[in-house]
């Protein structure tokens, strides 16, 4: 499956253009000459693997930015080494360039540290902020709650002086993890918490993984991202709707260090040689991606890989970007979820079978078809010679001449579906039975004469007769029968190896911890079965991540690491249709 990176690029002048109120937000900015261009940053967190929910503030950072010819960059916000690794840094670029986005700058909060302290000096002299002794447990009993009011802390009215004293020595490592930290100095009685004097740094004794052990002190996610915006001369700084009670704080920090202002600031990242456009950014809150059957909590999906429930972050059935890509997700149908999803402030939990249907319509159009059997039973068809061979020739795709024709090998025995026959059919059974007529795909009609079992009395073999009239271009080809079957032929057909995948929870909600259960007690045990089939040799030899519909029975998807011309491995992507019970 190739992947394209041209969709950043500006949507044509035909294409309608996308109404929202994110948009419409830049659209008024930009008319008004509040910007000269738009500039926009995803900011992930390097200490997990993206997940769907992801997929949609990626293709909205990166969207926004192409539709009103801006850049957007890829930021790392690197500020808590303890959990940060370099192995999730290199997933998050492969995600965002596997969804056909490019980056303008690629840049990570570590890049300003030095801009960060020099910024917290400033708060300081300001009387801005202070560094405080008590301990985590204090700030929490001082911090008051949601109906009461905080108490100052007796080290807020420290003299400037002896707190610049003691973060200078905060960063020279003379003290202890936790022992203090750097606070806001703001409003212990804000009705919003965030604003009740909140942590800017705090000392960690953690090495980094890209300065080293440099520093022994870590600025806060609040203070870094609202700096790193302003350094990057972001202009709209779209995030979740959780962050909106954050937003008084976000402006808190870029007001009051106004790096427009302060030149002085911005001296380290010169010396770096990186570019730095300071301004003051607007945060933007809209709401999450939530899907059921699904869990997207980073620590959940930690434990489920760290636990073995499942087989690491890009096990199929996990909801991480790397996990539905080996499932068989395309960029283009994350793409066409997020435009059908929509941006809105409320958030909801939306049914999956958006995401599934997404993905049934983008690989309709795209997905060539090829015939695979995947619980198979043996038909020998009598009136042929033994040894029989042939070739027919199939479209590709039946909806584009342009995917072009492919040779399918026909023989006197064939793999069919063990479901498409029964000795016994039940009423409205329109496939297979003894006596009984169905087409073969695009070779002719046949007939049950016998049925041959094993000492179990489980059916091994079909014995049939092919009407010589129906085979393609004869005149009884046309010939009305009940149903059409597909099948392979057992000489020349590729054994499989197909996983059949399956929605992870049974239940549509496993976050809702209830009657003492919680989301691993609705584990589905059948999320994924693993049998042997046959394909036809053409979808054998396909490259990785080359998507296909097997005729009647779904979509699946050759491994992006397991699958090989000599040992096919094949992985069910989504059915033809929605046909989930919730039953494990």
């Amino acid at each position: 499956m190739s992947v394209s990176h041209d969709s950043t690029a500006a949507p044509s002048a035909d294409a309608p253009a996308r109404t929202d109120f994110i948009r419409q937000i830049v659209r008024d900015d930009l008319a008004s000459g509040k910007h000269d261009a738009i500039r926009t940053r995803f900011p992930p967190e390097p200490n997990g693997y993206l997940h769907i929910g992801h997929a949609k503030a990626i293709c909205l950072d990166f969207g926004i930015a192409a539709e009103f010819g801006g850049d957007c960059n890829l930021r790392l916000d690197d500020t808590n080494p303890a959990k940060e690794d370099p192995e999730y840094v290199r997933a998050i670029q492969d995600d965002v360039r596997w969804l056909g986005f490019e980056w303008h700058d690629l840049r990570h909060a570590s890049d300003y540290f030095e801009v960060f302290y020099l910024a917290a000096q400033k708060l300081i002299r300001q009387g801005d902020a202070y560094v405080d002794d008590l301990t985590a447990e204090q700030v929490r009993e001082y911090r008051g709650t949601l109906t009461e009011p905080g108490r100052p802390s007796p080290f807020r009215e420290r003299s400037v002086e002896e707190s610049l004293d003691l973060f200078r020595r905060m960063r020279e490592g003379e003290f202890p993890d936790g022992s203090r930290t750097l606070r806001a100095k703001i409003d212990m009685a804000s009705g919003n918490i965030n604003l009740r004097d909140p942590a800017l740094y705090r000392i960690k004794h953690v090495e980094h993984q890209n300065t080293g052990n440099a520093w022994p002190i870590y600025p806060m996610y609040d203070f870094a991202h609202s700096l790193s915006d302003a350094i990057e001369g972001i202009t709209h700084s779209l995030c979740t709707l959780e962050f909106e009670d954050h937003r008084p704080l976000y402006d808190w920090c870029v007001d009051k260090v106004d790096l427009a202002n302060a030149p002085e600031l911005l001296e380290p990242l010169l010396a770096k040689g990186l570019p730095n456009e300071a301004s003051k950014p607007r945060q933007i809150e809209f709401s999450r991606l939530n899907f059921n059957y699904l869990v997207m909590s980073k620590r959940k999906l930690m434990a489920l890989v760290q636990d073995g429930l499942v087989d690491g972050w890009d096990d199929p059935r996990m909801p991480t970007l790397q996990g539905i890509r080996r499932r068989g997700y395309t960029p283009g149908a994350l793409k066409l979820m997020v435009e059908r999803v929509g941006i809105s402030k409320q958030n909801s939990l939306l049914d999956i079978s958006i995401l599934e249907g997404a993905l049934r319509d983008d690989l309709d159009s795209t997905a060539e078809r090829r015939m695979a059997v995947v619980d198979p039973v043996r038909m020998v068809i009598t009136n042929l010679p033994e040894h029989h061979a042939e070739a027919l020739t199939f479209p590709n795709h039946p909806k584009d001449e342009s995917a072009g024709m492919r040779v399918v090998p026909f023989s006197n025995e064939i793999w069919i579906e063990r479901e498409d026959f029964e000795e016994a059919p039940p009423k409205g059974f329109k496939r297979l039975t003894v006596g009984g007529d169905v087409r073969l795909r695009g070779a002719g009609i046949v007939r049950c004469d016998e049925v041959i079992k094993d000492a179990d009395g489980r059916v091994v073999e079909l014995r049939c007769t092919l009407d010589p009239e129906s085979r393609p271009g004869m005149e009884g080809a046309n010939r009305k029968v009940k149903g059409t079957i597909h099948w392979v032929s057992a000489a020349q057909a590729i054994e499989a190896e197909i996983r059949l995948y399956d929605r992870l929870f049974t239940a549509a909600d496993p976050d809702v911890d209830e009657d003492g259960k919680t989301y691993r007690d609705f584990l589905n045990g059948d999320s994924r079965r693993v049998v042997t089939g046959y394909v036809e040799p053409s979808a054998a030899q396909a490259a990785p991540e080359t998507s296909f519909q097997f005729e009647r029975i779904g979509y699946f998807v050759a491994d992006r690491y397991d699958h090989r011309p000599d040992r096919p491995v094949f992985n069910r992507s989504v059915t033809l249709r929605d046909t989930w019970s919730g039953k494990a």
